[in-house]
């Protein structure tokens, strides 16, 4: 058994250092992977991430992670990943990771992903250059993914994603903001990837559990939703719900 904490949404600033790391303490007694489903900053600032990458240096376990709209927003990018991957963190765009955790290979694939709605309600890449280069960069984002779940060969297979793949997580949103909070593309890229859990953040009003249409765990780990520091998730233990207890608050 495979114990996965995650938490996506944790929005850390410059005035946050020493909000997260309490909590992380004692990790290692109670997972053997730390996965974070991006939104990690407010706005995207190397110093942002480098108060997150203080919060996260002396984790006990692996920490693997993703990028979310918001550690974009200062064009910065290639520097909150430069703060993060110095204090040991994996960040995955497009890539994948795989550990050997317990004497089992545990793979992670991840991608910030991208929006575009899903089945009955999804954008096309149809008319104006805008709209076109909307959906094919969501396209391109889960393409990336599902090569990257192909290309695991390990025991354990994980989605890591900041936007949703499926709308089960999005209850509680509103309908409207759908499509600017995942893409169907995602869904298809974690079934023909052999995903055995995806995990994602974005939705704050969102819902906890969902799976996609091929029947693979989703968990929308966002810490508004989840109100923990993490949860931990058990994979390959043979039950069908990979959900354990939550971490204290």
């Amino acid at each position: 058994m495979i114990r996965i904490a995650a938490v996506a949404d944790v929005h850390l600033g410059t005035d946050s250092a020493g909000t997260l790391s309490p909590h992380l303490s004692q990790l290692g007694d109670r997972a053997d992977l730390l996965c974070i489903g991006g939104d990690l900053t407010r706005h995207g600032e190397p110093e942002e991430a480098a108060v997150l990458a203080g919060e996260l240096r002396d984790v006990a376990v692996p920490v693997v992670c993703v990028l979310g709209n918001h550690d974009y927003d200062a064009d910065s990018e290639d520097l909150v990943r430069k703060e993060l991957e110095e204090a040991g963190v994996t960040v995955l765009e497009g890539e994948r990771v795989v550990l050997d955790i317990n004497g089992r290979s545990v793979g992670v694939a991840g991608t910030k992903g991208f929006g575009g709605g899903f089945p009955g309600a999804a954008a096309s890449d149809f008319g104006e250059p805008e709209m076109k280069a909307f959906v094919r960069h969501s396209r391109r984002l889960a393409e990336s993914l599902e090569e990257q779940l192909e290309g695991l060969d390990s025991d354990v297979k994980i989605a890591l994603t900041h936007f949703s793949p499926v709308e089960e997580t999005l209850q509680g949103e509103r309908l409207e903001i759908y499509p600017f909070l995942g893409c169907y593309l995602l869904a298809e890229a974690i079934d023909r990837g052999g995903a055995h859990l995806a995990l994602h953040g974005h939705a704050h009003s969102g819902t906890e559990k969902g799976r996609t249409p091929g029947g693979v765990p989703v968990r929308n780990v966002a810490q508004p939703v989840i109100r923990h520091a993490y949860n931990v998730y058990c994979v390959g233990s043979g039950d069908d719900d990979p959900t354990c207890e939550p971490a204290p608050s």
